[in-house]
């Protein structure tokens, strides 16, 4: 079955079959090439903490009862306070037909704007950057141009990682055209382990930086006046105000790239989330767009600023008007005449006429009680927006709180009507990638229990809303031609958003789709201009950056490498969770020293109303005063939770979007008085509630869970037992098998059974090693005759040789066998991709594989 992967924007084609999934080797977007999350998606398809049926007040009932009472609310609440009392808080990973569904119903029949998702996380500066310079949400550029560029500059994009089947094809333009790479970004990232030109700047730079390329092109005359003149207006004053900038970049650094910049036509700026997620975004992305628009270099092969989205369906969102502020198919609020266009179109005579409530406004105005009814559909926003954990006290306080998902979370936890969603590998339509591409996302197999997709549960809301004449569709394909009928409706060229060529696909077409670009008459933007603004000509903006207040430290948030939002499909992978296991706070080596850190030890990370404590990692390649923490962990993998409880929820005046990656923070060291592993089965591994230590706990190959403790509070215990049942709840009845010295602070305890071993816990003072985990892991192997003592020496009584960290997760391989080829000869990533297999995958360890190319053999020499 030929479908869609669930996880970034790059929008990769899946084969799936029975219990296997592979890449498409026809699919436009990935040829057949998929990221470790993607190679491991099969992994993911274990149905057994699904939620299965709808639940209502925390009891199990029917569908038609569960909906009777999600509408009931929205009815009451409406009719009470209005309209704009409602709420629908959505998510990326529905399918443009849910969004389409959702969005009707609320802004043409509820009467609310206040219809949101979880994009505005992710791309939300994007948008409002291309409507405010070309008239219109439209990325220009297409995948092809990775392939022909000859200067990609991946500005705020850690893409090796988040992105890693496209970077793949600039570093083949690389092999193949000599294409230079540019990395402009705080940290020295994965990204920019592969780049030819790193530049490390200040959080909020890359709008200084950018506009002070624009005026060194002008200065080294690389600008494109012809374009200039009949394709765009304002650029006097985006000049002007672009002198002004000060880069605060080393001048050497700035001059080897506006050299670049100014003789390389074929130019590619790719940007996501480090630009996009700050307070300054839009005008980031505008001077990014005024470099572009200034150089001719726009629609053209190999040339484009290009925006990668973060999730599989952010586009088709916003093809469908998922966001507060946009109307369906690129219509806008600020248009008379689209409003008639829509209204007409669906017989909505109540279509809302202003924007509605952007995500963190959303949340304040349910805490502040304006909104009295929300319905939140595939997201998790107690972990995932900023002060998570004012969402949480705000979502304890909705008075009537219906989500939708397919996994119970900290969200879920709060709901008054609970449905079961149909995930990815169960649900039928389209989702647009990052370059337009809308592929059919097709089920390959039956939803557990009762799980239903979105779009039925909105339909079903809005039949008893009293709208089911509007809403009578019985199969996603009805859906998606109403979609593409309202795309060319009324459109007459306005809007380059136009799939009315599909308005009447059958039934078995849409089926059969294969993936195609929108425009359906060509395929890259605005090389002739033709923008639709009512002139026709793109609009540079004047920006220029504001001085920001300095502060300690800044926290920048982002992505691990095989890791996906909150971990609610990645989590439940053991293999995803080798690479890293457990929440950290990465610090520059200066830093560290000015703190008394060291690698492991625990620091605290404070912001206003929130403290976390982590275990610090030690790393040359931040940027002193930033400080970085990964946004997958939450409470169910460790006490560090979300790292949101420390995000501030400032966001872009313009956009809506949150400033993830700008929070103030103050650090302290925090004294480290002993560390404990532990290695249980997974049901008998659980954590005590309530105790003074910092905690972690991952999933390992082999049913076993992994856990890990640092403690900053003595550890008040004169057994082992004592200090597992301080630490870990112990399973009843189970035999202990222990050794104890107190004095020392050394605690060693076996957990058996009549299967075998249980858990195994070593505890011992901050300066002592533990074992281990993959030698405690071997004693769960081995069969066990009785309560053996060996059991505590915390290694197997044969030595064996342990599969150390691993670094490849697409063919397992650890870090040894990679040592182990470097001391035999291999002296390129290649050479250790042919002896051991790694990198050969999705190419996302490669920027590790060079790391340990260049300290082995330094080290060596």
């Amino acid at each position: 079955m030929n479908t869609t992967c669930p996880y970034c924007g790059v929008g990769c084609g899946l084969i799936a079959g029975e219990g296997t999934i592979a890449g498409d080797p026809a699919h436009p977007a990935n040829r057949g090439r998929l990221c470790v999350k993607g190679a491991k998606l099969a992994a993911t398809l274990d149905d057994r903490e699904r939620l299965r049926t709808p639940m209502v007040g925390g009891r199990e009932t029917s569908w038609s009862a569960a909906l009777d009472a999600a509408a009931d609310g929205f009815a009451r609440a409406i009719a009470a306070h209005g309209p704009d009392s409602v709420a629908f808080y959505v998510s990326g990973q529905f399918l443009t037909e849910d969004y389409y569904v959702a969005n009707k119903l609320m802004k043409g029949f509820i009467g609310s704007a206040n219809i949101d998702t979880n994009s505005r996380l992710c791309m939300a500066s994007a948008v409002a950057a291309h409507r405010r310079c070309f008239g219109e949400d439209l990325v220009p550029g297409i995948y092809e141009d990775f392939d022909e560029a000859e200067l990609i500059i991946f500005a705020g994009s850690n893409a090796a990682w988040c992105h890693p089947v496209l970077f793949q094809r600039a570093l083949a333009a690389r092999a193949t055209r000599g294409t230079r790479i540019v990395v402009i970004d705080p940290r020295r990232s994965a990204t920019a382990e592969f780049a030819d030109l790193h530049l490390a700047v200040r959080p909020r730079g890359d709008l200084a930086l950018f506009c002070a390329l624009l005026a060194a092109c002008a200065d080294r005359g690389a600008l494109d006046r012809d374009y200039i003149a009949r394709h765009t207006a304002g650029f006097g004053a985006a000049l002007a105000a672009a002198r002004q900038a000060e880069h605060g970049i080393d001048p050497a650094a700035f001059e080897t790239l506006a050299g670049w910049v100014a003789a390389t036509p074929r130019m590619v700026t790719a940007f996501s989330q480090g630009v996009n997620q700050s307070e300054t975004a839009t005008d980031a992305i505008g001077a990014i767009l005024n470099l572009h628009l200034a150089t001719g270099r726009i629609g053209r092969p190999g040339a484009g600023p290009f925006s990668l989205t973060g999730q599989p369906n952010a586009m088709g969102g916003r093809e469908a008007g998922g966001l507060a502020n946009q109307l369906a198919a690129h219509l806008g609020f600020d248009d008379p005449d689209d409003h008639a266009t829509l209204s007409e179109f669906w017989g909505a005579p109540n279509l809302v006429r202003r924007p509605g409530l952007k995500a963190v406004d959303l949340f304040r105005a349910v805490a502040d009680g304006k909104i009295r009814a929300l319905w939140i559909a595939g997201t998790n926003p107690a972990e995932s927006l900023p002060a998570s954990l004012d969402v949480r006290d705000a979502l304890s306080r909705c008075p009537h709180l219906v989500v939708a998902d397919c996994w119970p979370t900290a969200t879920t936890a709060h709901a008054h009507v609970l449905l079961p969603a149909a995930g990815w590998s169960e649900k039928d339509g389209t989702v647009t990638n990052s370059e337009r591409m809308i592929s059919r996302q097709r089920a390959f197999r039956p939803a557990p229990g009762a799980a239903r997709p979105d779009w039925w549960m909105f339909a079903e809301l809005a039949r008893r809303l009293g709208h089911g004449a509007a809403f009578a569709w019985d199969v996603p394909a009805a859906i998606f031609r109403e979609h593409a009928a309202l795309s060319a409706f009324r459109n007459f060229g306005r809007r380059r958003f136009n799939i009315g060529g599909l308005a009447a696909i059958p039934d078995d077409d849409y089926d059969a789709m294969r993936p195609l670009r929108w425009p359906l008459a060509g395929d890259r933007l605005f090389a002739e201009g033709n923008f639709p603004t009512p002139d026709g000509r793109a609009r540079f903006v004047a920006v220029s950056p504001l001085r920001h207040a300095r502060t300690d430290f800044t926290l920048n948030t982002g992505r691990l490498r095989d890791q996906w939002h909150t971990m609610t499909r990645t989590g439940r992978v053991a293999e995803l969770m080798a690479h890293q296991d457990a929440a950290t706070l990465e610090l520059a080596p200066t830093d560290a020293a000015r703190l008394g850190v060291l690698p492991g030890d625990l620091v605290a990370a404070g912001s206003e109303g929130a403290r976390i404590v982590f275990p610090a990692a030690i790393s040359p390649g931040q940027c002193e005063g930033s400080v970085f923490a990964a946004i997958h962990w939450t409470a169910a993998q460790g006490s560090a939770g979300s790292v949101n409880r420390l995000t501030v929820p400032a966001t872009d005046p313009i956009s809506g979007q949150p400033a993830f990656k700008h929070s103030p923070v103050r650090l302290a060291a925090v004294p480290t008085l002993w560390r404990a592993i532990a290695i249980g089965r997974a049901a008998s591994c659980a954590m005590a509630a309530g105790k003074q230590a910092v905690w972690s706990q991952a999933l390992r190959p082999g049913g076993l869970a992994l856990s890990r403790f640092t403690g900053f509070a003595p550890l008040a215990a004169r057994s082992a037992v004592d200090a597992a049942r301080w630490l870990l709840e112990l399973p009843e009845g189970a035999e202990f098998l222990d050794y104890a010295d107190p004095t020392r602070g050394v605690f060693r305890l076996a957990v058996l059974d009549r299967a075998g071993v249980q858990l195994l816990l070593h505890v011992a003072p901050a300066e002592l090693a533990l074992p281990d985990p993959e030698a405690l892991e071997a004693l769960f192997a081995a069969p066990q005759a009785g309560a053996d003592p060996t059991l505590l020496l915390g290694q197997p009584a044969r030595a064996t040789a342990t599969r150390g960290r691993q670094v490849c997760v697409c063919n397992a391989v650890a870090e040894p066998a990679i040592r182990a080829a470097i001391r035999a000869g291999c002296r390129s990533v290649e050479a250790i991709g042919a002896a051991t297999g790694a990198g050969t995958g999705c190419g996302s360890c490669h920027s590790e594989l060079k790391g340990f190319l260049r300290h082995d053999l330094v080290a060596a020499e």
